[in-house]
């Protein structure tokens, strides 16, 4: 992991601007109201969702969405040389990366996923992220043969140039998932306007 916060968040900031998008006629899907928390709280639904206790680190192999279709295997993701979050290959819809340099997903602090909303030849694998709803469930199955199990807290959409660092990196004891793709519209010769993020906590529950 590493040491420093403001690295992760400018890292990550970065990764809103470089993963790229086609803006397909109609956009893709975009949360709505009910899946915000304007509080800017967190959400517990049961008992038995409440957060569970970090996982060793381990490296994840496969993301799964079951209310969205997801099934993508997990690529490590790292930096160039200007300090820029290299994206996974465009060129294939089905790929989704990890910020292996961060916090592996199930074990305490926010881990990070993040993936193409399309490509030149239509939708790839984060293309139905914005649909997403509090209760929904994100499985990220791992090489020490657990699944961690993500319950989604929010959905939300960030300008890129108003990203709140904080509240989306920020250290927490807590095991926690973001999902990062592009999103906010499309503006023709400047790209996605924005992020779509996903917040999700660990919980004790078997895979879907």
């Amino acid at each position: 992991m590493l040491g420093s916060r403001r690295l992760v968040a400018r890292v990550v900031l970065v990764l809103g601007l470089v993963i790229a998008g086609r803006g397909l006629g109609g956009g893709p899907p975009q949360p709505d109201a009910s899946a915000a928390d304007n509080g800017g709280g967190v959400y517990w639904y049961a008992d038995q969702d409440r957060p569970a206790p970090p996982l060793p680190a381990a490296t994840p192999l496969r993301v799964r969405i079951p209310v969205i279709g997801v099934d993508a295997p997990l690529t490590a993701l790292s930096l160039d040389r200007a300090g820029r979050l290299v994206p996974p290959p465009e060129s294939r819809k089905n790929l989704a990366g990890w910020y292996a340099d961060g916090t592996a997903p199930g074990s305490a602090g926010p881990a990070i996923i993040a993936g193409h909303v399309d490509n030149a030849h239509g939708p790839t694998v984060f293309y139905a992220l914005g649909s997403l709803s509090r209760g929904d469930t994100v499985d990220v199955v791992r090489a020490d043969r657990r699944t961690a199990v993500f319950l989604v807290d929010q959905v939300r959409v960030f300008a890129k140039d108003h990203f709140p660092d904080d509240q989306v990196y920020g250290p927490t004891p807590l095991a926690v998932l973001r999902l990062i793709t592009c999103g906010g519209g499309y503006r023709a010769g400047q790209g996605y306007l924005g992020n779509v993020v996903v917040f999700a906590h660990l919980v004790n529950r078997p895979p879907d």
